[in-house]
């Protein structure tokens, strides 16, 4: 009965005792602008999450998503130099980042599906691949120069709320619909409790997961386009370590590691959790190296709930 509770309402539970308690230490926590920076804060990675979310509900893992971030904001970015109208040039940029995650998961799907490699080595591999790729095309230089704009992508406001945030909560709603209201989301959650049984049960299991690693590589190409929007530049080395930054919200989130059991809800609750305690670390002037320790801590707490709700 304990278990199950920790499990279903645990995130909330702690989500919500976090809030009081840095509401009481710091006056400056619970005010609108700091709220709205957490959100913005969080939406690049909270929107790789969800992709991230549909691959571990696999029992798969992603992690290219980082360099992917990079290499799709550097080709993004070089496409805006184009000497054309600008939203032409938007609109191409747009397309080929987005492409170019699809790309990445339809690679790695294949490997994954046809040739029976672990998900672990394929990824793995393929984040060596696109953090290269970002620093060949680019000669090791951020792309500069840019149309101002290209910033209102990232920067700009819709009615107050950050542009990132407003896509990333579309981005959860759709998400949320697929999983929980569609026939492929109940093909990633069977696949995921077991997927010998669901092939047997007539599931197109390597198709389901081909589409859920190029869902995963086109979110991370968006966050990609949104990150070179925020610094108005494509950053080579941008994206580093977002892989452990998206998989700890998804865990912590209650999405298993086995696979099965999980949600795009509780993605959600975990990236805010993370971004919450980063955000009232900082108000209450704590250091970065002591941040990383407390995160940690929260992890392997998350996945000490997995291992026992497994039990």
């Amino acid at each position: 009965m304990l278990s199950r509770v920790l499990g279903q309402y645990g995130i909330a539970f702690a989500l919500g005792a976090e809030v009081v308690v840095f509401a009481a230490l710091s006056p400056y926590f619970f005010t609108a602008d700091n709220l709205l920076n957490v959100t913005l804060q969080i939406s690049i990675t909270a929107i790789i999450a969800v992709g991230m979310t549909f691959v571990i509900l696999t029992a798969g893992i992603d992690l290219s998503v980082g360099s992917l971030v990079a290499v799709v904001g550097v080709v993004s970015t070089m496409i805006l130099k184009i000497d054309e109208a600008f939203t032409l040039a938007l609109l191409l940029s747009v397309l080929v980042g987005l492409g170019v995650g699809a790309f990445s998961g339809v690679v790695a799907g294949t490997f994954i599906t046809r040739f029976r490699i672990s998900p672990f080595i394929v990824t793995l591999a393929l984040m060596t691949i696109w953090r290269g790729a970002a620093f060949v095309v680019t000669e090791g230089r951020p792309v500069w120069e840019l149309p101002e704009a290209f910033s209102i992508v990232g920067g700009g406001r819709i009615l107050g709320i950050p542009n990132p945030t407003v896509i990333m909560i579309l981005v959860f709603i759709l998400a949320h619909i697929i999983l929980k209201r569609t026939r492929f989301g109940r093909y990633v959650y069977a696949i995921g409790g077991n997927i010998e049984a669901a092939r047997l049960a007539g599931i197109n299991t390597n198709r389901v997961l081909m589409y859920v690693y190029i869902i995963s590589g086109m979110l991370s190409a968006l966050s990609g386009i949104l990150l070179a929007s925020r610094m108005n530049s494509g950053q080579p080395n941008s994206g580093l370590m977002y892989e452990l930054d998206v998989i700890a919200a998804v865990v912590v989130g209650g999405t298993s590691l086995f696979g099965g059991h999980g949600s795009v809800a509780g993605t959600f609750m975990g990236s805010l959790l993370i971004g919450i305690l980063r955000n009232g670390l900082n108000l209450l002037n704590v250091g970065s190296y002591v941040q990383q320790v407390v995160v940690g801590v929260v992890i392997l707490l998350a996945v000490l709930l997995d291992q026992w709700r497994k039990r």
